[in-house]
């Protein structure tokens, strides 16, 4: 008998040590890979989930300059305080002159397809002429582009307005004779391109359209005016006049209200795909005026922005902090901690972000930041990490096969 307990007592503890040893693997892999990545790291910090539990993190309550991946954060604001079925709108009034008021409210994807729905639209309802083009942007009061703008031709440096088309930029082609032309078929060649095709070489160019200009928000309402006119002609709508900026009188009621074809959930995934600063703070600046009222404000959005991560995921200036939302001020900061709570929330947007390998990941780049945000797979589960190197060394694409070798591994 003794004997017989005696060997069932081997039995079971020679399981216990096999259980032991197999389970004791990962981890001493999981060590190891942790040693190896952590000599990639001059500044930094990351964090991995697993099932809900964090399985690996370095600095996880340092913060850094997160750069692009900041958008997670601008856009889960605005999908609380707008809604994801939120669609933006455009106001259009003609007073007894037959001239045209259009006021924006910051619609992001105002672009050449939509202004044809417009100007269609207003064929439809009856419009045969149209003299002065009136522009009223006063549902934005910025004073000053983005932090961490600059007055490059690039795209990414787009000014915001509450009026804007096109995303602030504007696609040319010029060829070798001088000759400029749309570069693209649905926006029809305007009177501005070929001023702002000046100094650029033959070719296709995408160019900031307020870039060489003293007064950004004049280009902004003159490419607006122009293109708007451009639809109208198309239409057959008869008209011409002055393009300049003038609020509607409170006594014009609307001719027609705009709805955009994309709600704000449609808006994600190019969005994220293409990281468009302009839309980013079309977003920041649309949500501050949805908490607090127009006119949008950058004070009214990061203040919007501070409530709104406090009351929802108890996260303080000590762990984050949005001045806007694109990624481009060196004043933003955010603990690796923080942005993996942010991911969590943002799960059900997760699979907009690009994905790449087999993972969802939004990438944050300016000089010295470099930054990886989103989420590892297997099956059906998606699981947070996030990584941001705030140093000269760019080596967040190894970090980032070290981190999904330890996510792998578990």
């Amino acid at each position: 008998m003794m004997k017989i307990v005696l060997q069932r007592y081997l039995s079971l503890t020679l399981l216990v040590l096999l259980l032991a040893a197999h389970l004791a693997f990962p981890t001493y892999a999981a060590e190891s890979t942790l040693s190896a990545l952590r000599d990639y790291l001059d500044n930094g910090g990351f964090a991995v989930e697993k099932d809900g539990r964090v399985i690996a993190a370095e600095n996880p309550h340092e913060m850094f300059v997160p750069a692009s991946i900041i958008k997670v954060a601008a856009s889960l604001a605005a999908l609380h305080s707008l809604g994801p079925d939120y669609r933006f709108e455009t106001h259009i009034f003609i007073d007894p002159e037959q001239n045209l008021y259009i006021k924006g409210f910051g619609d992001p994807f105002l672009i050449s397809e939509e202004v044809a729905v417009i100007a269609g639209r207003l064929k439809e309802l009856g419009c045969e002429r149209i003299n002065n083009i009136y522009l009223d942007d006063t549902a934005f009061a910025t004073t000053a582009a983005a932090d961490g703008s600059g007055t490059s031709d690039n795209p990414y440096d787009a000014q915001n307005s509450a009026l804007a088309v096109n995303f602030n930029t504007i696609n040319i082609e010029k060829d070798r004779t001088g000759t400029v032309r749309s570069a693209e078929e649905q926006t029809p060649t305007l009177a501005l391109m070929a001023e702002l095709s000046r100094d650029l070489v033959p070719g296709v160019h995408r160019i900031n359209i307020s870039w060489d200009s003293r007064d950004g928000i004049e280009a902004i309402r003159r490419y607006t005016g122009e293109l708007f006119r451009a639809f109208l002609q198309q239409e057959n709508i008869a008209g011409s006049g002055v393009i300049a900026f003038r609020s509607v009188p409170v006594s014009l009621a609307p001719f027609y209200i705009h709805r955009s074809s994309r709600t704000l959930e449609d808006i994600l995934g190019p969005f994220m795909l293409y990281s468009n600063n302009f839309i980013a703070n079309q977003l920041f600046l649309a949500m501050g005026a949805a908490e607090y009222g127009h006119p949008a404000t950058w004070e009214k959005s990061r203040q919007a922005m501070e409530t709104f991560l406090l009351k929802k995921f108890n996260l303080t200036s000590a762990e984050i902090r949005v001045v806007e939302g694109s990624g481009l001020s060196r004043k933003n900061r955010v603990t690796p901690n923080a942005m993996i709570r942010l991911l969590d929330a943002f799960k059900p947007y997760g699979r907009y972000l690009p994905e790449e390998d087999g993972r969802f990941v939004k990438s944050g780049t300016l000089k010295g930041v470099y930054a990886y945000a989103g989420y590892f797979t297997e099956g059906d589960t998606i699981d947070s990490f996030v990584l941001i190197l705030n140093q000269q060394r760019n080596n967040r694409d190894r970090i980032l096969l070290l981190l999904e070798e330890i996510y792998h591994g578990q």
